[in-house]
């Protein structure tokens, strides 16, 4: 990948018509995880094909799982080995720069017994935090090594017989949740996940639709209880569109004057559409057409059209984990209401692919915006005249497609620094945009 790649980005036009979002990057993870664990085949449609989900393919494929080469726009099936038929790989696996694909395969992994596995990242993956899932899954009994006390890769797991215990997780984080459901598939008994506040759930959903024990309890289901026994069941899987992908455009049609588009078949998780709530609160024009349900994921089509008097807007506490990946595109946002916006609680951005917070603020500021950072988010005064400007993604895939959104509204021609880091999850961003533009 040409990570320095300039692209120029003419501000002025508006966006019509209607396009497809990729599939969503954490279902389509999880179909390939759960189906190489459940008996059976597993057939997966619309599954997103981008460096991520390709890194779990990858390393499922060194465990023994029969996985062909997944090609663009092509579904194709898993043959799962059942909960303990990982093979010890010859080799070390590699997540590439996938939070997700480490996270998850920890907490696969600690629970195959006598085996050992070896986990590595790209260069930011190994500084990226893993004791919030090594410290769990030892407490269940894994034997888990690594840099810095096992908070770093890359990650050392001699497979163990785990037991079943109740874990509070200090934050709310869908891939931590996930990683100690994974190992309570094999642990002895009963294993339950505390939340602090309720995070996205993939996991829970499709692990339920191939057959696990599992039950949510407790308020808004922070607390997820799940009983080892179970086989999983391979299943036939149809992967909506990523509504963090969806963002984009959604907000572009809100903030770029005289644009109406519409989004077909994107992922309406009500775990994961905070930004719609926060489109609520701005005043943003939408309306949701043919919903539906997909293997316990509901579905529809998003119809956004512009509006002048956008309102300011906040976002702190519960809702941040339905948001977090949408924060970056809604900084840009924030620069076209009227008024003074806030994002509060957010410290987690600053340990995601780059420090998002940073990024965004050094970035925006060069278009003219009015952004104040603090310690966990940032303050933004809307309505910023943006004039064009040369920006960078510093290498973050929201980042870049964020700042290709920003200079639709700049006056003249924007230059964007390695704008391929789209790819990571929306390899087809570029084209969209040049389909859309008007």
């Amino acid at each position: 990948m040409n990570t320095n790649h300039v692209r120029a980005v003419k501000g002025g036009s508006s966006l019509q018509g209607t396009i497809k979002v990729p599939g969503d990057k954490s279902i389509s993870h999880r179909s390939l995880i759960i189906g190489s664990i459940a008996e059976g085949e597993t057939n997966i449609e619309g599954f997103l094909y981008s460096e991520d989900p390709l890194s779990t393919a990858d390393c499922l494929r060194k465990l023994g799982v029969c996985i062909p080469e997944i090609k663009k726009d092509n579904s194709f099936t898993v043959k799962g080995l059942g909960l303990d038929g990982f093979k010890e790989p010859k080799e070390i696996l590699n997540c590439g720069n996938s939070g997700t694909t480490m996270r998850l395969l920890m907490g696969l992994l600690a629970g195959q017994k006598s085996r050992n596995f070896i986990l590595t990242g790209d260069r930011s993956l190994n500084e990226r935090p893993m004791g919030r899932v090594s410290k769990p899954l030892r407490q269940m009994g894994g034997v888990i090594y690594g840099r810095e006390s096992g908070t770093k890769a890359p990650i050392s797991i001699t497979g163990n017989k785990l037991k079943g215990c109740v874990i509070g997780t200090p934050v709310a984080s869908a891939q931590v949740k996930s990683a100690i459901l994974l190992a309570g598939l094999t642990a002895s008994g009963t294993t339950s996940v505390i939340e602090p506040a309720s995070s996205r759930d993939h996991t829970e959903r499709m692990l339920k639709a191939f057959g696990a024990d599992i039950n949510i309890r407790g308020e808004l289901g922070r607390n997820i209880v799940i009983k080892s026994g179970n086989n999983l069941t391979g299943q036939d899987i149809l992967i909506p569109g990523d509504i963090s992908s969806a963002a984009f455009w959604m907000i572009a049609a809100s903030i770029v004057p005289e644009s109406e588009i519409i989004l077909e078949n994107v992922g309406l998780n009500p775990t994961r559409t905070g930004i719609l709530k926060v489109m609520d609160e701005m005043g943003c024009n939408y309306k949701i057409l043919e919903k539906s349900t997909i293997a316990g994921e509901p579905i529809g089509s998003i119809n956004i059209k512009y509006v002048s008097n956008l309102k300011p807007f906040k976002v702190e506490g519960d809702i941040l984990p339905k948001l977090i990946d949408e924060i970056p595109i809604l900084t840009v946002a924030a620069c076209f209401c009227n008024g003074v916006s806030e994002i509060k609680d957010a410290k987690e951005l600053r340990v995601k692919e780059t420090d998002r917070l940073k990024v965004m603020a050094r970035q925006l500021k060069k278009f003219g915006a009015n952004i104040l950072e603090n310690e966990d988010g940032l303050i933004i005064t809307g309505d910023s005249k943006f004039k064009s400007a040369d920006v960078d993604s510093e290498t973050d895939h929201r980042v870049s497609m964020s700042l290709a959104i920003a200079a639709l509204l700049a006056k003249g021609s924007t230059n964007i620094k390695r704008s391929e880091a789209s790819k990571v999850s929306y390899p087809n961003f570029w084209d969209d945009l040049k389909t859309l533009i008007n």
